[in-house]
């Protein structure tokens, strides 16, 4: 892969520290320039060339979906990723539509971004051989992309703490299925390990992320996604019940 040059667009102060100095840290990374607002942005844009733009939607002066407008039509050879606070399908949509390669709600990991920025640069360059560390670097941003689908689908949203717990621990089942077997002795003690919090409280938060859903009535998105008439009314599973049943259903598709 090549070095890749970046842009990177973010209303969060904190956030855009975050990104740059990670990325500065990457000898494959090059960041050309950062700034908060839209204008500043397409200058750059201009001026460096980028192979890559990571922005947020919401930026001062031009928005986010502006930037990509310019990028479709004056830069196409320059991808974009979109980075939001948002956490609905339409605006998914029409990001993809302005022409985003990808879309991140946050929270996301920096390595996510990464991943899919060497997603990117491997459509380019035929031949790229993966390594192993990579792979399953990717293997693992991937399934946090299918988990978070899921959670968009069935109406779990990102800013509780059940939802990064839940996704730990669905995480935890695929790689180790017997783990669901030893919830209380095991998952819940190493999610509040990763975490620094309680297994009592990481029991607490998963379960509150569950009841969440369900108060949402989204009780037919659910079953269509397990392809079956799991839950009926104001059924709800137990927590174990629940990872276990998402964790299936990923290894399955893993198996197809």
């Amino acid at each position: 892969m090549k070095n890749a040059n970046i842009v990177i667009l973010e209303s969060s102060e904190e956030f855009l520290e975050e990104l740059k100095t990670y990325f500065d840290d990457k000898q494959e990374f090059n960041v050309c320039a950062v700034t908060s607002n839209g204008n500043a942005g397409i200058e750059y844009i201009e001026k460096y060339k980028p192979d890559i733009v990571i922005l947020n939607l919401v930026l001062s002066g031009r928005d986010g979906f502006s930037v990509l407008d310019y990028l479709r039509t004056q830069c196409p050879e320059c991808k974009a990723i979109v980075i939001s606070n948002f956490f609905d399908e339409k605006i998914v949509n029409s990001a993809i539509a302005h022409g985003a390669k990808f879309y991140f709600a946050k929270p996301v990991e920096p390595q996510c971004i990464a991943d899919r920025i060497a997603d990117i640069l491997d459509e380019r360059s035929a031949g790229y051989m993966i390594s192993a560390d990579v792979r399953d670097r990717r293997r693992a941003a991937t399934l946090d992309e299918k988990i978070s689908n899921i959670f968009i689908s069935i109406g779990i949203p990102p800013h509780i703490k059940g939802y990064v717990y839940l996704r730990e621990g669905i995480k935890m089942a695929v790689e180790n299925p017997s783990i669901i077997n030893k919830v209380t002795k095991e998952l819940y003690p190493e999610i509040g390990k990763k975490f620094d919090t309680s297994a009592s409280k990481v029991e607490r938060a998963i379960r509150h992320a569950i009841e969440v859903a369900w108060n949402r009535g989204r009780v037919e998105a659910i079953n269509a996604i397990f392809g079956a008439r799991v839950y009926i009314g104001s059924e709800r599973p137990t927590n174990s019940e629940f990872i276990a049943l998402v964790a299936d259903k990923l290894l399955l598709e893993e198996l197809l």
